[in-house]
């Protein structure tokens, strides 16, 4: 357990080297998942306070999902459309670093305080795609940040639209952020 929180903490951090660290570990995938959905889960508590259980379910699951496309998106967007010539990665190598990457998602947890929701939110989501661009700068072995952050953005933009259908299919009263 010690091993994923320092990991997690480092991904936090935005370190470069633990990028690298787990996008070789293949050992990796179960802890990345593990973040994943604990960032999730916190993104599903965080929602609760404006949408009670269900803002806590569809919060929760529509984070896991949304990385979960987001991840995909970003592998098929990096490897196949905007790759550089010593791009060289697999499946496996995207969803350990990108996992990693959700680690700033605990801080959705305090979306659940009254008022704080949507700048929670919005922190959190900021922090997590700056790491996602580290994340695929390091997995996609890219020399330019530039094309790690137009990958990233393209594949957040589709995310948030995600994020908003699923917030409209749920109805008015319940908003979930990404």
């Amino acid at each position: 357990m010690d091993g994923l929180v320092d990991r997690a903490v480092r991904a936090a951090k935005l370190d470069a080297t633990l990028y690298e660290e787990v996008e070789a570990d293949e050992a990796a995938l179960g802890q990345a998942m593990a973040v994943v959905v604990v960032s999730s889960v916190c993104a599903g508590i965080g929602s609760a306070g404006e949408g009670g259980i269900l803002g806590l379910v569809l919060g929760a699951v529509g984070a896991l999902i949304a990385w979960y496309i987001w991840a995909y998106l970003t592998y098929f967007i990096g490897t196949k459309l905007l790759p550089e010539p010593q791009t060289r990665a697999n499946v496996g190598e995207l969803l350990r670093t990108t996992g990693f990457s959700s680690s700033p998602g605990v801080l959705l947890l305090l979306g659940i305080i009254p008022g704080l929701m949507v700048v929670v939110f919005t922190v959190a989501s900021i922090w997590m795609l700056v790491a996602m661009v580290v994340a695929v700068r390091q997995a996609l072995d890219y020399t330019s940040t530039g094309r790690a952050v137009g990958v990233c953005l393209i594949g957040w933009l589709v995310r948030i639209a995600i994020f908003s259908i699923f917030a409209f299919l749920a109805g008015p009263d319940l908003i979930v952020h990404p």
